[in-house]
């Protein structure tokens, strides 16, 4: 039984940010799914984790029971992957990372680093961070886009997250990672993570670009998450 991909999108984003990457892989007979996220922190209630894999399993009820899934995330969707395997109700076969942050070996991770942290805390407002893309300068955030429509449109849909989601210490169940995973890279910073993913003995490919690349280029990312998952089909055991 093919696997169904659940697309899990930066949670400072949403779902759009995959919505090229779904359709041309819907368009190949890929069955696919990508889960909204973006109200899980409507109410400044962490931790938050437990409401993402609940999302994510809501997704898939559709699904067969004994369908299996593959998981690919994207940007700090990475750290949430392993509560989101133990929440998923259903065989997850593999997991994908793309130009993604990645859990601890062995947890709990924090979402952000103390030295990151303080930067949110300097930025927020009444506990709430401005949207993404705001945080940056004008000749950063515009090339991410393929146009100013596409920009609009995934502009509007990002929420603002608490600052106490990056003040989570988000759980890694024992034995997540014992399935396949693999790591996809646009570019800088993340370079550092697929570093790592090597020494983990995971696959790693590269597709340079920014951090938003699958919107640039879906056809060519979409051919790379099919490339890194071909085999995958099975439940680990």
């Amino acid at each position: 039984m093919k696997p169904t991909l659940v697309l899990l999108h930066s949670l400072l984003l949403g779902p759009l940010t995959w919505a090229p990457v779904a359709a041309k892989l819907r368009a190949l007979g890929v069955a696919t799914v990508v889960p909204s996220m973006v109200h899980v922190t409507d109410v400044d209630e962490p931790p938050f984790w437990p409401q993402i894999g609940a999302v994510v399993k809501d997704s898939v009820s559709d699904l067969p029971q004994d369908q299996p899934i593959v998981l690919v995330a994207h940007s700090n969707a990475g750290v949430v992957v392993p509560p989101v395997v133990a929440a998923a109700g259903r065989p997850v076969v593999g997991c994908v990372f793309v130009d993604a942050s990645l859990p601890s070996r062995c947890g709990p991770t924090p979402a952000a680093s103390p030295e990151r942290l303080a930067y949110l805390r300097s930025i927020a407002a009444e506990g709430r961070l401005p949207q993404w893309t705001t945080w940056w300068e004008e000749n950063t955030v515009a090339p991410l886009f393929p146009d100013p429509r596409t920009r609009a449109l995934i502009s509007a849909e990002q929420p603002r997250l608490p600052v106490s989601y990056y003040e989570q210490q988000i759980p890694v169940s024992p034995g997540w990672d014992h399935r396949p995973c693999a790591y996809l890279l646009f570019g800088p910073p993340y370079d550092r993570m697929a570093q790592e993913s090597r020494t983990r003995g995971w696959s790693v490919a590269e597709v340079p670009g920014g951090h938003l690349h699958q919107l640039i280029d879906p056809d060519t990312v979409t051919a790379h998450i099919i490339a890194l998952t071909a085999g995958w089909n099975s439940p680990a055991g």
